[in-house]
């Protein structure tokens, strides 16, 4: 299921390419930040806690192979600025219960987004040891998104509120960001 609007344009890969251990770090934490996102989902949405718990588990073992990476390269795992992707996204979740919808299909988007770089750089990272963890992480991000926007449906109607929703995170996507992270 293809949600996003646009594709990634080619100066993040070459941008992403050029710091690799600054974006293994951030990719690092967009993993962490899946991790509790998708935790706090099940305040939002009870009755779909078995699955959501196997999918926070799962973010919490990408964010651990991740840092695993980042010590094996002697990288610190420390602060770093993320970029303000998920922020903008965040802004247009509705408040109440339509909110809920909202909150899913963004964190959809950003899944499917992670997805299509990890692609990306799985295809493209001259380090064997980064493009193997990209290639690893790759399928899972892809199930993700969808499995998102499946536990969307009953909160509200998907079909309408999702193109706008994409289309904004496209308009953070073209404009980018001059630093290296998966988002930005």
């Amino acid at each position: 299921m293809e949600i996003l609007a646009t594709p990634t344009p080619p100066a993040w890969l070459d941008r992403a390419l050029s710091e690799p251990d600054t974006l293994l770090l951030d990719v690092t934490h967009c993993e962490k930040r899946a991790a509790s996102s998708v935790v706090g989902f099940v305040f939002r949405a009870p009755r779909h806690a078995d699955v959501l718990s196997r999918l926070a588990r799962e973010e919490l073992v990408h964010f651990e192979a991740c840092l695993r990476l980042l010590q094996d390269r002697g990288r610190p795992f420390g602060p770093l600025e993320p970029p303000p992707y998920a922020a903008e996204l965040a802004r247009l979740v509705r408040r109440g219960d339509e909110g809920t919808v909202d909150l899913f299909l963004v964190a959809a988007l950003i899944e499917a987004r992670s997805g299509e770089r990890l692609g990306l750089l799985a295809a493209h990272e001259p380090d064997p040891a980064l493009r193997a963890l990209y290639a690893w992480l790759y399928p899972p991000e892809t199930r993700h998104h969808a499995l998102l926007v499946e536990l969307a449906r009953p909160f509200g109607d998907v079909a309408a509120r999702l193109p706008a929703l994409a289309a904004r995170e496209a308009e953070l996507v073209l404009r980018g960001d001059p630093r290296v992270r998966m988002h930005g």
